[in-house]
């Protein structure tokens, strides 16, 4: 098969020609020859032949090798495809990861160029202090000392000048390649080269985005705002651009650096503890982690705090992956295949598509092979790196495709873990792990439950719209004839009308001893009838029957204790 189109441009022709020299140089001729790549416009390019040097080299060696000297895309390309055991051996992933993603500084004319550009205004306007010399310079970026106007220390990231074009054009290259590997390799088909170049691709022009960035640091801070154990640096949006990043500088020292961690008097045990416990409330809590906790990306501040950097490549767990996440686990712990078939099901893992029976009993086969070997095994004794490591590897032998993320997070796992035992030789990240995968495990039982009593007044509601038409039926029947009949029953009003009752007897008393008063006054007044002491007698009678009533009305109040 030739090659029946040209690149895109014709100016990335000789970039493809460097590509495949390059390829061919580390060993890959043969994968070239599969595709049979040629074209009359790339020349004497076949008849390259490997440089003998390289012969001792494994493989994963010579990609490694292969793709630092291809530049800045495919040294990103390497690190994400170490991040995805899924799809790669261990040893292809180990030795990606080793890839260094450093480069020659940019001289500072276009650095400070770049900055005044990205701002909008010249860079002592900006910044009091802006060193010269990057504290470091990798492929796509170098990072500058400076101090703002108002004394602040900060790290300023800015983005190499014409690193956008270079990756655009290796993308274009990347995105050929994978299609060729696609038509040309079937052993290629369920990696789906053309999905993960267009995967790689979205990453890489996010990690390009630094106000992308930017925040994700914040959401970093929001999530941390108040853990005590982990410190976010803040970004200063005043003087950050799509291609310039500030942020709060932190000086501390490398998770890695064991003898630095002694001098500065900080706690390994417990740092270790700060770190698992960190990537874990990413991944079980926040459904936000960071995707790359490389060692050289993580600080460790006084007081054993933890402070992750470089915020450019991030992962997502939706609530539901993250308790399928707890479920594949604790399925691996208890050795229950039906669950963990079930929950690599749910997945995507097994859709069916391109699975015969056969493949999936071989499958279920070796998963029950793996749950003998590690369900005996305490939660809290399990190696999480090659319990992974033995599951993707399955996962690879039987062309299984799972989210992007969870290889990510399966991976973030393996680096925290590696790390905890390089802090404390036999850290047991899983011990730190449990009380999330129990929280994970008790809010399904809720969930649960919460579905049963869902569905229990589902059927309910059903029942009552079956009987709501022939009762509303009846009740308009009965309203139609008149024999209608509504029963009223008042609750709580015996008191109120025995209080009315009362009131109104003393009202009458009342009444009764004032009539009685004003009557004896009025007797009083005329000299009729019998005397007493030279007055009418019946008005003294009066006077004193008021007097009594009044005083039995006084008492009677007094008694009930309302005035």
């Amino acid at each position: 098969m030739r090659l029946t189109r040209l690149p895109r441009a014709y100016s990335g022709l000789r970039r493809y020609r460097q590509i495949l020299a390059v390829l061919i140089k580390y060993g890959f001729g043969d994968l070239l020859g599969r595709l049979r790549v040629c074209h009359p416009l790339l020349g004497r390019l076949p008849r390259l032949r490997a440089v003998r040097e390289l012969e001792d080299l494994s493989r994963p060696e010579r990609l490694r090798l292969a793709f630092e000297e291809l530049g800045p895309a495919f040294i990103k390309l390497g690190q994400l495809l170490s991040l995805r055991p899924d799809l790669l051996p261990s040893e292809y992933t180990a030795e990606l990861a080793k890839l260094q993603d450093e480069a020659a500084p940019v001289p500072f004319i276009q650095i400070e160029r770049k900055v005044q550009e990205q701002l909008g205004r010249p860079l002592e306007e900006a910044f009091r202090e802006f060193a010269e010399e990057p504290l470091a310079a990798a492929s796509l970026a170098q990072v500058h000392r400076a101090v703002l106007k108002d004394g602040t220390e900060v790290a300023v990231k800015v983005q190499r000048p014409g690193i956008r074009e270079t990756i655009r054009a290796d993308l274009i290259i990347l995105e050929d390649l994978a299609q060729f590997l696609a038509r040309h390799v079937p052993e290629s088909e369920p990696f789906d080269p053309p999905g993960l170049v267009r995967e790689f691709a979205k990453t890489l022009r996010r990690e390009l985005d630094f106000v992308r960035e930017g925040r994700n640091i914040e959401l970093f801070r929001r999530n941390f705002s108040d853990d005590p154990t982990v410190y976010i640096p803040r970004v200063f949006w005043e003087y950050t651009a799509p291609e310039v990043l500030t942020m709060e500088r932190i000086g501390g020292v490398k998770i890695t650096d064991l003898e630095g961690l002694e001098r500065a008097g900080l706690d390994r045990h417990q740092v270790a503890l700060n770190g698992a416990n960190a990537i874990l409330k990413q991944i079980f809590e926040h459904g936000l982690f960071h995707a790359d906790p490389h060692p050289g990306n993580i600080l460790v501040l006084e007081g054993n705090v933890i402070a992750p950097l470089d915020f450019g490549m991030v992962g997502r767990l939706d609530p539901q992956l993250r308790e399928r996440v707890g479920q594949l686990i604790l399925a691996v712990a208890r050795g229950d295949l039906d669950g963990l078939v079930r929950t690599l099901r749910e997945l995507g893992g097994l859709d069916g598509d391109g699975h015969e029976q056969v493949g999936l009993l071989a499958f279920q086969s070796d998963l029950a092979d793996l749950l003998d070997r590690y369900s005996r095994i305490p939660l809290a004794g399990l190696d999480l790196g090659r319990l992974l490591d033995e599951l993707m590897a399955l996962v690879r032998e039987h062309h299984l495709r799972l989210p992007p993320s969870l290889a990510m997070m399966g991976k973030a796992l393996v680096l925290a873990d590696g790390v905890g035992r390089l802090l404390e030789p036999g850290f047991e990240m899983l011990a730190v792990a449990q009380p999330y995968l129990e929280r994970l495990a008790f809010r399904r039982k809720v969930m649960q439950r919460q579905l049963r009593d869902w569905a229990a007044a589902l059927e309910e509601t059903q029942r009552l719209f079956q009987e709501l038409p022939g009762e509303m039926r009846s009740i308009l029947g009965r309203l139609r004839r008149g024999k209608l009949k509504v029963q009223f029953e008042h609750l709580g009003l015996d008191r109120l009308i025995r209080e009315i009752d009362r009131a109104s007897n003393r009202l009458a008393f009342a009444l009764i001893v004032a009539a009685l008063i004003v009557g004896s006054s009025l007797v009083m007044q005329l000299d009729v009838g019998p005397k007493l002491w030279g007055l009418p007698l019946f008005g003294f009678l009066g006077f004193g029957l008021a007097g009594l009533l009044g005083l039995w009305l006084v008492l009677a109040i007094l008694r009930s204790g309302r005035l």
